[in-house]
């Protein structure tokens, strides 16, 4: 892990390639780095891929008989690390057997449960039935229900995480994190759903929590209000890029937020989906803070001597539980939207284009 951090001080690029010899000794090594580092790779801090050069060889002997622009032109196709997890699962397995398709099975399954995105998961369940199939395009619908049905119980049988150690629970902090630097990238890099943003929070009357997302949030502010009335100002990204540039340490937090990588690519692509799920879980956390207020106040209070206030206090806690409630229907109804959008042709166009 500390290797993989000290490389990402020295290159904008989020990109790290493991390049092992490709034998079993080499596979165990892979195997066991990307446990180490998944968990960058998970929060979007690393970019993981994997390289197998042909024949078995390691970097070393590939060069000594193939060229520089040959090694280089692997490294550009080497898949991403869930890719080459679920290649393994498949590799030397005969699909006509099926003791051997319920080890791919689960060994897909529990590759997926780590995955946090939904979309993610539904993407690469796809994938998997696809191979599944054998070729067979009418056993993909049923093969993906399967794949996803198992991986959704095996999530919910682990809440905390004790099947799968890499991948804890979320904390309302880091719901919190993740929903509003959502919001904070989609603003700087999505100029045309700006105000749709802006609209959301005065809305929900929801506000940057965090302390950092607010001393973003307030730069933005500040460079928008320095802009003149139909003025030729640079975009906004330069701006802060520039900021960030010229003063230490004023955006260090935040410099993530200033790039896009693959997964966020697409979240610009299907930003009106994506702006609706975070300002749902910014508001979820915002909810479950004021339901553990009340509860507080409510356990503080004498019963016997302030009924009135009690009963408020039970009131409001109700009322906490029930937006939260329905804040939870409308996240699944959004994610559901996500993982169609998530095949729609049009979409992988625009992707490329963004590419």
């Amino acid at each position: 892990v500390d290797q993989v951090k000290q490389l990402l001080r020295y290159t904008e690029s989020k990109q790290v390639i493991l390049n092992f010899d490709d034998d079993g000794a080499g596979t165990r090594a892979t195997e066991r780095a990307i446990e180490e580092v998944t968990a960058l790779a998970y929060r979007g801090d690393a970019q993981l891929r994997v390289l197998n050069l042909p024949s078995g060889k390691d970097p070393d002997e590939f060069l000594r008989s193939h060229s520089p622009e040959a090694y280089r032109d692997l490294a550009a196709r080497a898949p991403l690390w869930l890719d080459w997890q679920i290649d393994q699962a498949f590799t030397g397995r005969d699909l006509d057997q099926a003791p051997d398709v319920q080890q791919v099975t689960q060994a897909v399954v529990t590759l997926l449960g780590q995955v946090s995105n939904a979309t993610t998961r539904t993407h690469y369940g796809r994938l998997c039935a696809e191979r599944l199939s054998k070729g067979d395009p009418r056993l993909v619908p049923l093969l993906v229900e399967n794949l996803l049905a198992q991986v959704r119980r095996q999530r919910r049988k682990s809440p905390k995480g004790e099947d799968m150690p890499r991948q804890a629970a979320l904390q309302p902090t880091d719901i919190l994190d993740c929903a509003e630097a959502t919001l904070l990238r989609l603003y700087i890099h999505a100029n045309s759903h700006r105000q749709t943003i802006v609209a959301a929070l005065e809305q929900r009357d929801l506000q940057f929590g965090l302390s950092h997302h607010r001393l973003l949030w307030r730069k933005i502010l500040e460079l928008e209000d320095q802009a003149e009335p139909g003025g030729a100002a640079a975009p906004l990204l330069t701006q802060l890029q520039d900021a960030a540039a010229e003063t230490e340490g004023l955006l260090n937090a935040v410099g993530h937020l200033l790039q896009l990588d693959e997964k966020t690519k697409r979240d610009v692509l299907r930003a009106p989906l994506v702006i609706s799920r975070a300002v749902d879980r910014l508001e979820r956390v915002m909810c479950e803070k004021r339901c553990q207020h009340f509860q507080r106040l409510w356990q503080e209070t004498d019963l016997g001597e302030e009924g009135e206030l009690a009963q408020h206090y039970q009131e409001q806690i109700q009322a906490e539980k029930r937006r939260m409630q329905q804040i939870d229907e409308q996240s699944a109804a959004t994610f559901e939207d996500l993982a169609q959008v998530a095949w729609v042709g049009e979409y992988y166009a625009e992707l490329e284009q963004l590419s």
